[in-house]
């Protein structure tokens, strides 16, 4: 591995699982020193085996329970990390919450949780961002290329990641003259714990529609989210990139 991400501080949210795991766990090994969230008692597993394999090569990481829908929660969880480590450089907004139902059975409480988490999070993250972060910070938040497919059953959740990229693209003006980026991954289907639950013919149909009849892999989706996370994507901000094999 490289150090690639040396002396710097990164936040992953939503890192108990997933791609967000597979992220922390990549910047840890490139030398970041990275605060891992995690929401339930049943990711701390997932999360301390992620810490041994940063510290393993040689990283520095702290694990952090957090409801990052709770403003005071986001709040405290980025400041330990700015005392922790000093500053932040990198934020990965990858937590989230799916309910996949048709929109006439949506409850209330289904729709408040889901843009607390999806959106709210996000939104008041990058505010508190704007005058913790440091010169030349780099945030990633996650979409989904569902947005551009008009799915049945997706539609709530499609509704929080559209906003998601809208915020985003409209932040990276706001905090561009501090030499912060702010972009958008948009995966699409990819093989994760979590995917791998999926039926049998779902899992077909998302592999059909890629231009190379597959689905993806986390360190495919991982990859691009380095690279905006890296100096080398100091040009690129506002931007939303499908990682999706060319679905859509």
């Amino acid at each position: 591995m490289s150090k690639s991400f040396q002396n710097k501080t990164a936040i992953v949210t939503g890192a108990g699982t997933g791609i967000g795991k597979a992220v922390a766990e990549h910047l840890g090994k490139n030398g970041a020193n990275v605060l891992i969230n995690y929401f339930s008692e049943e990711q701390l597993g997932n999360t301390q085996s992620s810490i041994e394999i940063i510290e393993s090569h040689g990283g520095k990481a702290m694990a952090y329970q957090a409801d990052v829908s709770k403003l005071d929660q986001l709040r405290a969880m980025l400041e330990a990390a700015s005392s922790q480590f000093g500053g932040i450089d990198i934020l990965v907004n990858s937590a989230v919450m799916p309910v996949l139902k048709p929109m006439a059975e949506i409850t209330e409480a289904e729709f408040d949780a889901m843009f607390n988490v999806n959106v709210k999070s996000i939104f008041f993250a990058q505010q508190l961002c704007a005058t913790m972060m440091n010169e030349g910070g780099r945030i990633i938040n996650l979409s989904s290329h569902t947005t551009a497919l008009f799915i049945p059953n997706y539609g709530l959740y499609d509704g929080t990641k559209g906003a998601v990229e809208q915020i985003s693209r409209v932040f990276s003006k706001e905090i561009g003259h501090r030499n912060i980026t702010v972009n958008v991954v948009s995966p699409g289907a990819t093989d994760t714990v979590e995917f791998a639950k999926r039926p049998a013919e779902l899992k077909r149909r998302a592999a059909a529609m890629s231009a190379m009849k597959r689905i993806g892999q986390v360190d495919e989706v991982v990859n691009v989210i380095a690279f905006l996370a890296s100096e080398e994507a100091s040009w690129v901000t506002g931007q939303n990139i499908k990682v999706n094999g060319g679905a859509v």
